[in-house]
């Protein structure tokens, strides 16, 4: 089939990369199905735009860079046989997953041939790829540049003659997020009609484009670093020591430097110019760069149109012609150097990033890690009457969750079902979730996953439910002790786990025993206490008997227990010691309905009921239990509770799951939890709500892994750490921003008949509640939310501290700000790991409406110093050309 590509004046260097067929551009016919239809409908891709698109009344379109996962072959058979299709079908149909207006969505197409399949497959996953790499990080500039380019030319060149009109480039001015001053538009245009024709060619516009984008903020940072010296490797190893608070050696600071650097002949500084004057933040270092400042409250300008003047810190001059370049001293060698636009690269780069990659150690106790954990995961909708499928498991393995739930129960055709229990909710089978897992368990991650299951089927169900799991994990299955015949004496590590999948549900035979073995001891107990009440009075045959009853009640305890450790070690394969008396094998069975089979399931993850967590009460390291955040509340604000917590934390696992009345699946925030050690802290990850966020941005911090090594102060048997309060302020500067994105529709598609954005920053620190005396300093101008709990009927949450930009009005393309911002906070044993720093950019026109865009990191990866934040929607979504420019401060309060 032929494949002959659209000439595109704009292709520049991503044909290499990319060979978009004419046919798919201009549209072919594919079937498109679902549970109510199936029908023929053309769809096509538009490259530059980087959309599917498709005739509908509803959506009709696809971001590329919205699709969480392509499948196609054994990956979509689950969906072909669903929809009542066979055959070689399987071989021409497409599912596409994607995240449209917050909500997952699935587009099912089928195509007419072979050929025509792999044309659309192989296209839509190399757009794919190219837009993912992108989200990855803020470095292949140019092939971003690029893109964005095809993009809005596209886009505005509503003619098709590869010309732009006056008419069409003000059209792309509203696109652009931005409403330029009188007279300035044409003042560009003109500046960029280099031919003099009153269009602009593809040339002219990458011209116009580059006028548009200029940065004088940075060129303003450059010359303030370098002043009248060319920028060698002393100039940038100071700035990196000093503003950006690397600690990279001298030798590794070189070969970044070498990485970006230019070798030639600097006389002086590249373009002495900025557009307003530069001023140092307050809290930065004395010799840190000053940055550009203009007033938040005004219509910002394009940065090309800003007078230029420039205040530095010696006898620069104060104000410059445009593009002027200062005379100094001749360099009477070629020297290594940056140029502005090699710094500007530098900045924006990923070596530049706005957080530091974590610690990958996996080689510590399980009990020592934070697990991202998924709550009700066969879920895609509420809890109440939301839809059971394979699809929540997939979308949770794939983000690297490593705890996912089953709620499994008899069905009705002789397989345990899961659904929600006394709910509305669909059924999904067992078969299908166990094979979806073991396709998608270690796709993200490697390290070991949770099955934590809450088991309500019979007898016969749970035999065939561990026959279902065995076939489908295979030698993946845990079934016994990597250790055999040996106690369980600490937990294993991820790495001794690596590949392997754990099943949890509560040990009723376990369970069974210690509730005999708890009212033996309260029986004992009471008898004691019963006999030393009677050692004041003279000695009776009714004190002689309660002495008998007790040492009675202490050898059946004994007996109890020599019987749980034999049938435990029968389960187990393990011999049981010779000194085995005969009494203990004449101890009745428990009467448990559970099966053999299932139990011997549980080796490191075995259920048990909360007994309490004071001293008195003693667990096996591998027995779990589980809290509703609401008795997780009363544990932590209990003062002592928390500390136990904590104590027991460091060598068990605990899960905290959310209360039963949320009802529409939100979430709680998980650092409130974790704060007290706990490591599976389950969150509906359908979600897309702060819970979640912050969810993600935890794990996010050593690549997506599932597992977060918990701070020292929490794994301190000691607590020295956690006696350690500190008090801190985080100083921000929003300098800039760079092509926010438009609000959407909730078809996709952007918002452009109503004006132009008028975007503020409003920072926000989440900050677990640690201290009934949080640091709240007199001087105000931050908004303080204190901590609520789950028992006014509010989620809980941590405390926030937030602080809020003015507007910058009619400027979403290149807004500036320049306005410092101090948030302070306190911490606990130095875990600023635990503490979350969020951006969020706003419109001051829609201020009840969800942000325009976000940024959320820990706040012990968010490095100080010049950064470019880059910006993500609702779904954590990386916008492709949006970043937040700031600079970033911490202080320590004496």
């Amino acid at each position: 089939m032929a494949t002959n590509t659209a000439t595109n004046p704009a292709s520049g260097n991503l044909d290499a990369n990319l060979t978009v067929p004419l046919l798919l551009q201009k549209g072919s016919q594919l079937t498109k199905i679902s549970e109510k239809s199936q029908k023929k409908v053309v769809f096509r891709i538009e490259p530059d735009e980087g959309q599917i698109l498709y005739p509908s009344r509803k959506h009709g379109l696809v971001p590329i860079e919205s699709i969480k996962e392509i499948r196609t072959g054994p990956d979509a058979e689950y969906y072909c046989a669903q929809f009542g299709f066979s055959g070689d079908a399987i071989d021409r149909w497409i599912t596409i997953v994607y995240v449209l207006n917050s909500t997952y969505r699935t587009l099912h197409i089928l195509a007419p041939t072979q050929d025509v399949f792999h044309l659309w497959e192989s296209t839509i996953r190399k757009l794919y790829t190219i837009r993912v790499g992108l989200m990855r990080s803020l470095d292949n500039t140019e092939i971003r540049r690029t893109l964005w380019e095809r993009q809005y030319w596209k886009g505005a060149d509503k003619g098709g003659d590869q010309a732009l009109s006056l008419d069409e480039v003000k059209g792309l001015g509203v696109r652009l997020n931005i409403s330029f001053p009188k007279g300035e538009i044409e003042r560009l245009f003109k500046e960029a009609d280099t031919a003099q024709k009153n269009c602009l060619n593809f040339q002219e516009f990458q011209h116009f484009v580059k006028l548009l984008k200029r940065r004088p903020e940075l060129e303003g940072l450059y010359n303030h670093v370098c002043g009248a010296q060319p920028f060698d490797f002393a100039i940038f190893e100071k700035f990196m020591t000093n503003t950006q608070k690397s600690a990279l050696t001298s030798a590794e600071l070189r070969t970044l430097f070498d990485k970006y650097a230019t070798a030639s002949v600097i006389a002086g500084p590249v373009l002495a110019s900025a557009a307003a004057s530069l001023i140092v933040p307050p809290t930065a270092p004395v010799d840190s760069p000053p940055i550009q400042s203009t007033p938040a409250s005004t219509t910002a300008t394009p940065s090309t149109s800003a007078p230029l003047t420039t205040t530095l810190s010696g006898d620069a001059p104060s104000a410059v012609p445009e593009a002027s370049l200062v005379a100094a001293s001749p360099v009477p060698q070629a020297v290594q150097a940056m140029s502005l636009e090699d710094f500007t690269s530098f900045l924006m780069g990923q070596d530049n990033a706005a957080t530091r990659p974590d610690s990958n150690d996996m080689t510590q106790p399980m009990s020592d890690y934070f697990i991202s954990t998924s709550h009700n995961t066969y879920l895609v909708g509420n809890q109440l009457m939301g839809v059971s499928t394979i699809e929540g498991y997939i979308r949770a393995l794939l983000c690297a969750c490593r705890s996912v739930e089953m709620d499994i129960y008899d069905g009705p055709h002789g397989e345990p079902m899961v659904y929600h229990g006394k709910t509305l909710t669909s059924e999904v089978s067992v078969r299908e979730i166990c094979q979806a897992i073991a396709k998608y368990a270690f796709v993200n991650s490697p390290w070991p996953l949770l099955l934590s299951c809450e088991v309500h089927c019979g007898l016969v169900q749970q035999d065939m439910l561990v026959d279902i799991m065995t076939k489908a994990f295979g030698s993946a299955l845990i079934k016994a002790p990597l250790e055999k015949h040996s106690k369980i004496v600490v937990l294993p590590s991820p790495e001794q786990l690596k590949g392997r999948i754990m099943v949890k549900t509560k040990n009723l035979y376990v369970a069974a025993e210690l509730e005999s073995i708890k009212a033996h001891k309260k029986a004992g107990e009471a008898a004691a206490a019963k006999a030393a009440h009677l050692e004041a009075e003279p000695p009776s045959s009714d004190s002689e008997e309660s002495e008998s009853e007790v040492a009675v009640v202490m050898e059946e305890i004994g007996e109890l227990k020599s019987e749980l450790k034999s049938r435990w070690h029968k389960m187990r394969g393990i011999p049981s010691p010779s000194t085995s008396s005969s009494a203990d094998l004449k101890q009745p069975k428990a009467k448990v309905p559970m099966s053999l089979a299932l139990a011997s399931l549980l080796v490191y993850t075995v259920g048990v009921k909360c007994r309490g967590i004071d001293k008195s009460e003693q667990y096996a390291p591998e027995q779990i239990f589980s809290l509703s955040e609401s008795k997780a509340n009363k544990f932590i604000q209990g003062g002592v509770g928390i500390e136990d917590l904590i104590r027991h934390t460091q060598t068990h696992v605990v899960r905290i799951y959310p209360k039963g009345t949320r009802v529409n699946s939100t979430n709680y925030e998980p650092l409130q939890y974790w704060a007290a050690g706990c490591q599976l802290v389950a969150l509906n990850i359908q979600t897309f709500d702060l819970g979640y966020k912050i969810n993600q941005a935890m794990f996010m911090r050593n690549g997506r892994q599932g597992y977060v090594l918990k701070p020292l102060a929490l794994r301190d048997p000691h607590f020295e750490k956690l006696r350690k309060h500190t008090k801190h302020f985080l100083d921000v500067t929003i300098v800039s921003a760079q092509q926010l994105p438009r609000p959407k529709h909730s078809s996709g598609k952007e918002i452009t008949e109503k004006s132009v954005v008028d975007p503020y920053i409003e920072v926000a620190l989440h900050i677990p509640a640690w201290s009934h005396s949080p640091f709240l300093p007199d001087n105000k101008g931050y908004d303080h939310i204190p901590p609520s709990d789950a028992s006014d009927g509010s989620p809980t949450s941590a405390r926030t501290i937030s602080f809020s930009t003015g507007p910058v009005k009619n400027n979403g393309f290149n807004p500036m700000w320049q306005e410092e911002l101090c948030l302070p906070f306190d911490c606990i044993g130095g875990m600023l790991e635990l503490i979350f720093v969020e951006f969020n950019v706003k419109d001051e026109k829609r201020k009840d409406h969800e942000a325009l865009a976000s940024y959320i990191a820990p706040l012990s990866s968010l490095q100080q110093g010049f950064r470019h934040l880059p910006l993500h929607d609702a779904q954590l979504c990386q916008h492709l050309f949006s970043t937040l420019f700031v600079y970033i401060n911490i202080r320590d309060v004496a």
